[in-house]
């Protein structure tokens, strides 16, 4: 047929083509099973009640202290700062005391408020130096909120800040604060496996699984004495 030229992919690279394409063809399904057993792991891990960096909510915009408290920058100019949901995971269900009201000017690293679960307590300092404006009331009637919603409606207190830009400058945002959370984490894990020797009279509960996997409320579990050690070690960094 005039003008019509007949190849033959086999004399061509048609073959390797194919092999390329077949490669991809049994990769993609491969790859597909092994994300699908990472998110059947964590969806066990889940369901079992296992705290590790993997279940940590780290909302976009907020910046992390090194105290475990955070500060976000609303639209009008006040920042509201809470305690981050690691410090949740590991107290579990705790009693808040403000220690501050509305009008009060703090700056960074003075006393805000303290959390309490039978008889033990530890202090909260404060990310931000300014202004109080307000206070969350509603944490104190429904104190599930600090865990069950840490950077949403279990926020502290709203502050006018005196020097935002200055004072977040060594807070972690995002991948960083993604990191420094993991770091926390295997931290936490090494206080507990220096600290579970001081369990709470009474208590039986295991505060790390079999694997090395720590329990939630692990720190309600241990000694007051191990608050003590918790709070010189993770919370008086106020730098």
């Amino acid at each position: 047929m005039d003008g019509f030229s007949y190849y033959n992919i086999f004399d061509t690279k048609g073959m390797e083509y194919i092999v390329i394409i077949a490669f991809l063809l049994l990769l993609i399904p491969f790859w597909l099973i092994l994300n699908r057993g990472d998110r059947l792991r964590q969806g066990v891990r889940r369901a079992l009640g296992v705290l590790t960096a993997g279940v940590l909510r780290v909302p976009q915009g907020i910046y992390h202290s090194q105290n475990h408290t955070w500060a976000f920058l609303e639209r009008f100019g006040a920042a509201r700062v809470g305690l981050d949901d690691l410090l949740m995971r590991i107290t579990g269900e705790v009693e808040l005391k403000f220690m501050r009201q509305p009008g009060e000017t703090v700056r960074k690293g003075d006393l805000l408020a303290e959390i309490a679960q039978d008889g033990r307590s530890l202090k909260v300092y404060t990310p931000l130096s300014g202004r109080i404006v307000s206070r969350n009331e509603a944490v104190e009637s429904d104190r599930m909120l600090l865990g069950e919603d840490p950077y949403g409606k279990g926020w502290l207190y709203r502050i006018e800040p005196a020097d935002w830009k200055g004072e977040v400058a060594d807070c972690y945002l995002a991948a960083e604060a993604n990191h420094w959370l993991s770091d926390e984490v295997e931290r936490y894990k090494h206080f507990v496996a220096l600290n579970r020797g001081g369990l709470e009279q009474g208590s039986a509960q295991p505060v790390l699984q079999d694997g090395g996997e720590l329990t939630p409320g692990s720190l309600g579990y241990l000694s007051p004495e191990a608050w003590s050690t918790f709070q010189q070690e993770f919370l008086d960094r106020r730098g």
